[in-house]
Order: C-alpha cells, then structure tokens, then sequence
C-alpha cells in the first residue's frame, strides 16, 4: 500500500466507522513503536513525520553513531550515517534518523502491530458510541428497528452509528413492532463496561413522555410552561402536573393544543395510552384534588405533613372514579404528588365499593415516594 492509498483508506475509514483520522494514526504508531521495540530488541526511538495534506508518512528508527558497531539494532558507524544522511556532517556520539521500512519489521512484529491497530479500532469505536449515547442520555432519539427476536421479543435498535437493545419490558403494552419501523425511545441511562458502551432505552419510562410534550409544545420549549412531575403506567394511563409561569397562559390548554392536536399526537405515538394533564398548585391540599381527577374531591385532610399523608374525601358516587380501575387512578396520583392517600366515600360508608376501597388503600400506601429512576420527579423535571 502506498502512503496516498493508505490516506484514502484512512479517510474512507474516518468517514463510514466516524474514528478520527488523528486518532488512527496514533494507533499506527503505537503499533509501529511497539513493533520495532520486538524486531530491534527494545529500540523503540521511533520518529514519526506525517502530513496528511501531502499524503506523506515516514518512519524512521534513531540509532547512535559510533567508532564500532556492537548492536546493529542501536548503532551505525560514522561512515553509514553519512550515508544515510549526505547534506549533514556526524560525528562519533551524535544520533542519525535511519529510513525505516515497516514491511521489514518481520511477520511476528508485523502481526503484533496488527492486533494493536485492531484493539485501537476496537477502543475508538467504543470511545465513539460512549459519547453518541452519553450526548442523548436523558433525551429521546427516534430510531430504526433493526431485528426482533422472535423468542425473547428483544429488539434491536439502531441509533445513529451505534445499536441498543430494547427489552420487551421496556416497550409500550402490546405493541407489535416489526423490522424497518421508526420509533422514538428514551436514553434513561448509559454505562461502559468490558464489553464496551450500553445505552439503556426505554418507550416506558415517564420521561419519554416529558420529552415528547416539551417537543410538541413550544410553551413548554420556552420555559413559559413548566412539567412538575409525570407518573406513568405505560401502554395505559399517565398523570403530568404542569405550572405556567405567565398568568396569560393556561398550562393545560397549551398542553392540550387546539383542538387537542398536541396531546392526540403523542397519544397516538403511545398507541392510545391515556393521559391526564392537571394543574400543579404549591399547595398540597389542591394539588392532590387535582391529581384525583376525573373524580371530584370534597375535601382534602393533612394527617401528617412530614410523613406526607392525608386523607381525600369523595363524593359517595365517585369512590370507583377516584380509585379507578385496579386502584390505578388512586395510585398514580399518589405517585405524582408524593403523598399517601387514603380515599374516604363522604358519608363515610363503603357499601358495595368497600372491596375497591380497601385495594385502593393497599396499593396507594405501597409506592408513594416520588418517582426516581423509573419516573420523573419535580426535581428531575427542572
């Protein structure tokens, strides 16, 4: 290979594998230092000249010139080094650049030099994929399915110039995706191990919804309108509390759209999941009525301000509607607001309801911290 076709392939690898040429030249030297370190018993005085403008690369091997050659792999007599450089006058004691040709290196030096050029290309396509996951963490990238597999329903996402595993758990009910399909994911987070960079994604977690509202509405975009908090059962129902920051503009109906065009476009990116919007309100009282909804709430009881519990009282009518199907409305508004919530029918009697009041109970009281790796708390969500 010549030094120009060596450049092109430099070049066409910088542009299909995106590694820096810089950075593959490093690791030719490396690889060349670490070859003539083998093929010269440890001389590894390497000087390197390279001008990727002019396509030149030379290599030459610095030895000391002396009255008499003991270690050809370090020294040159006075008269070789004259030769070898015409235009400058040795003497016994100076050091000369000797050309080196790498093809002479020997088959063992030479394969050495491979595996080290390999492992660079090994270590910077890792170096690459790291920084394209760790530039989206926290966001969402839409992405192609690349397989499924048909056992595990594992599918195998390509994003950018780098892959990622969607685990079934982590796509959106029963949802059928299929090879070639374009679908947008959440980089919850990203680690580097042995085997290289692992973007974890997700189409469950609630912060694919936050995205998806602060890219579908300018208001949230600006800052005008601002997401406290999100709770989600994915593929179903998910509760988002919003605050305006402007009294001119109505945080819900924003949300909304005209229409409802902002809110019906990501229900339908999350194949029909529901999604309540409600009014976030600094105080709890009002903010926790707020999350019972569609049910009405008669009133609001602190019982215990540190530990975060209360009691909502109900309308006799409306005890199914406040706890919703499966204790689900009743559990997810206790995950938006993080509070405990004991749910009361307001006579005070639970007649047919008391079997769903007493699920309702058990669940709101078993998760009812904020959200946090799994879901988008008020902090998270500023």
């Amino acid at each position: 290979m010549t030094n120009k076709e060596l450049f092109e392939a430099l070049r066409m690898f910088e542009k299909e594998k995106d590694i820096p040429m810089d950075y593959m030249l490093q690791q030719i030297e490396k690889a060349i230092v670490i070859a003539c370190k083998n093929y010269y018993e440890g001389n590894e005085n390497v000087v390197f000249k390279v001008d990727p403008e002019k396509n030149t690369f030379d290599v030459k091997l610095v030895k000391t010139i002396v009255d008499e050659v003991e270690n050809p792999n370090y020294e040159v007599t006075l008269e070789q080094a004259q030769q070898i450089n015409k235009r400058k006058k040795f003497a016994v004691g100076d050091e000369v650049e000797v050309p080196l040709d790498p093809k002479k290196l020997g088959r063992i030096a030479v394969s050495s030099a491979r595996n080290v050029i390999r492992q660079g290309i090994t270590t910077g396509e890792k170096g690459r994929a790291l920084l394209e996951f760790q530039s989206k963490l926290g966001e969402i990238v839409t992405a192609t399915v690349e397989r499924i597999d048909p056992k595990s329903g594992i599918a195998t996402i390509k994003i950018g110039k780098s892959e990622a595993m969607l685990p079934k758990n982590e796509q959106i009910g029963l949802e059928n995706l299929r090879e070639g399909d374009r679908v947008k994911v959440f980089i919850s987070d990203v680690k580097d191990n042995e085997k290289g960079p692992h973007a974890f994604i997700s189409r469950t977690h609630p912060g694919l919804v936050k995205r998806m509202f602060e890219q579908e509405v300018p208001e949230i975009f600006d800052g005008i309108v601002e997401i406290k908090s999100v709770a989600r059962e994915a593929g179903s129902r998910t509760k988002m509390a919003v605050v305006s920051s402007n009294p001119d503009v109505d945080a819900i109906g924003a949300c909304i759209g005209p229409k409802g065009a902002r809110v019906n476009s990501i229900v339908n990116e999350l194949g029909g999941e529901k999604i309540d919007i409600i009014e976030y309100s600094e105080e709890p009282e009002k903010y926790i009525s707020s999350a019972l909804s569609p049910a009405d709430v008669v009133k609001v009881e602190i019982v215990d301000a540190d530990k975060k519990s209360c009691k909502a009282t109900v309308p006799d009518g409306q005890l199914s509607l406040a706890i919703g199907n499966k204790g689900q409305n009743a559990r997810l508004a206790a995950r938006l607001t993080g509070w405990k919530i004991d749910i009361r029918p307001e006579s005070g009697f639970y007649g047919e309801d008391e079997d769903d009041e007493d699920k309702a109970e058990e669940t709101v009281t078993e998760n009812t911290e904020p959200e946090t790796a799994g879901e988008v708390t008020e902090e998270a969500a500023e």
